[in-house]
This record gives structure tokens, C-alpha cells and sequence, in this order.
């Protein structure tokens, strides 16, 4: 999609998600990397994908790759399990997993207060056969509970999110209203109000969700917005989402949130990955 078409995208807050995107470089290189290519934000998913406690010297050294670059950290998800691989998420699971979530959140919540992120995203987690749905929706709501507490500790929002029924069928939040639902009991629930909806555009529409009627019901709901086309979850522009159009109804919705580039790069280098956006567009305002 030439950048002319997103002549807009300057009143909007881009970051880019250095779990998907420059992935062919270490870790502690996409920082930078996402600098070069103009951007002053980054998100992460969980970083350190088996270890829900790494080591501090690891801590400090992302932490001092993200300043060095130059970029502010504006999300941060809990731990979420082998993430990109099987799982999607650990707080709904009995066990060692669930265990494994609690001794996450005070590490992912002072590593994110150290670099000034205020958004914390906690994946659900699939189903589990041989346990009730009941029971996993009891323990992930505690567990969320634990999560919106520390959260509003750094003073941050805690952010729920809805996947996609077609690449997550062990997944429940695979709807908007199912997410907001959560989103809403985890308020009731704490009295902090700092739970949020993740709205995924890609993921709503991979549901065959009404993207219009989502922002209009949801926009005042949502803490933070990501984006990628679909179909192939490539850059805006390799698909059919009018992606430039629901973001102006974002906005106009009174969404003024960050905007996350949460897509593949395809067959090239992450840094050829952003030719729909101008150059001018991709440094925060």
C-alpha cells in the first residue's frame, strides 16, 4: 500500500512488536533496529519465553538495549508460555502453569515500571481437557485479580485480548464481547478499573467480526489497539482490511490510544516491512 494512502496515520501512535517483527535479529539488536526504521515505541510479547524469572542480568540487558536505542517500551505481556508456539496464555491453567503466571507478575510488572510502560497484556489461556470451564474461568479470574493489582502498583492497565477461533480453537475469548465480559468482571472484581480490552483488528475479522459495530461499542473500552491484514497477517496493504478506515474510526471514536504493528514481515527483512507508512508517520507524537 503506497504511503500516500495512509496520509492520516501522522495524528495516529505507532509502535512496533519486536516479537513478530525483526525477529531474524536477536533480541537485544530489534530495539535499535526498530529505531533505524524511525519508530520511538516497541511492545514485547513475554521476551523470555521459558523462564517465567530470568536472570537479572537478562533483565538489565533488554533494559538497557531499549534505552540505548533510544525507544520507549509502551506494552509488555505477562507470561504466556511457549508464545509463538502452542500456547496461548497460562493464567486459566491448574497447575504448574498457572504457578508459573503468579511468580511472572511481579517480574514483568517492575521490569515494565523500570522502563515506563503502563500497559501489561495477560493472555487467557487455552482449554484444558478433563478440567471444567467453570474452574479455569474461577482460577483465571483470580489470577487476573493478581495481575490488575500489580498493574495499577506501576500505574498501568492490565490488558485482556480476544484471539481468533481458526488459529486458536482451545482459546475462549474469541469475541470481542467475550473479551469485554472478562474485561468487565476483572473491574467488578478489583474496584481499580484498570482492566482494558485489546482490541486485534486482525484477530476480530479473522472471527468474521463486524469491525464498525466493534469500535462503536468498544472503543471507550479499549486500552490499546494492534493491527495486521488480513488474510496472511502480513503488513497493511498485502490484504483486504481497510485498515486506514477503521482506524479513523478509532479515532474518531475517541480512541487516542498506541496502535501496534503486530504483523509478519513475509519474505523480506522486518526493515522493508513498513513502506506503507511514511516515514514521517512512524515517530511517536
Amino acid at each position: 500500500m503506497p504511503g500516500s494512502e495512509w496520509g492520516t496515520a501522522t495524528e495516529q501512535r505507532f509502535n512496533v512488536n519486536l516479537s513478530i517483527l525483526f525477529t531474524e535479529l536477536p533480541l537485544l539488536e530489534r530495539p535499535a533496529a526498530a529505531a533505524a526504521a524511525g519508530f520511538t515505541a516497541v511492545e514485547l510479547w513475554w521476551p523470555w519465553v521459558g523462564s517465567p524469572t530470568p536472570e537479572r542480568s537478562e533483565l538489565d540487558a533488554l533494559k538497557k538495549a531499549i534505552e540505548d536505542a533510544g525507544v520507549q517500551l509502551t506494552g509488555l505481556n505477562f507470561y504466556a508460555g511457549q508464545l509463538p508456539g502452542p500456547d496461548r496464555g497460562a493464567l486459566s491453567i491448574p497447575g504448574t502453569e498457572s504457578e508459573r503466571f503468579r511468580a511472572n507478575i511481579d517480574v514483568a510488572a517492575d521490569f515494565a515500571r523500570s522502563l515506563g510502560c503502563k500497559a501489561l497484556n495477560a493472555l487467557y489461556g487455552n482449554r484444558v481437557e478433563g478440567v471444567e470451564a467453570a474452574a479455569q474461568d474461577a482460577l483465571a479470574l483470580e489470577n487476573l485479580v493478581l495481575a490488575a493489582r500489580a498493574a495499577d502498583r506501576i500505574g498501568a492497565i492490565l490488558l485482556i485480548e480476544t484471539l481468533n477461533q481458526p488459529e486458536s480453537p482451545l482459546y475462549p475469548l474469541v469475541s470481542a464481547p467475550a473479551g469485554v465480559a472478562v474485561v468487565e468482571r476483572v473491574n467488578e472484581a478489583t474496584g481499580l478499573g484498570n482492566a482494558r480490552f485489546l482490541m486485534d483488528l486482525y484477530h476480530l475479522s479473522m472471527n468474521g467480526e463486524d469491525l464498525p459495530s466493534v469500535i462503536q461499542r468498544y472503543a471507550a473500552k479499549t486500552g490499546h489497539v494492534q493491527i495486521a491484514d488480513n488474510p496472511g497477517r502480513g503488513a497493511p496493504g498485502t490484504g483486504t482490511l481497510p485498515l486506514e478506515d477503521l482506524l479513523g474510526r478509532l479515532r474518531k471514536a475517541g480512541y487516542e490510544g498506541w496502535v501496534g504493528l503486530e504483523y509478519k514481515p513475509g519474505d523480506r527483512p522486518s526493515a522493508a516491512a513498513f513502506d506503507w507508512l511514511p516515514a514521517e508517520a512512524r515517530a511517536a507524537r
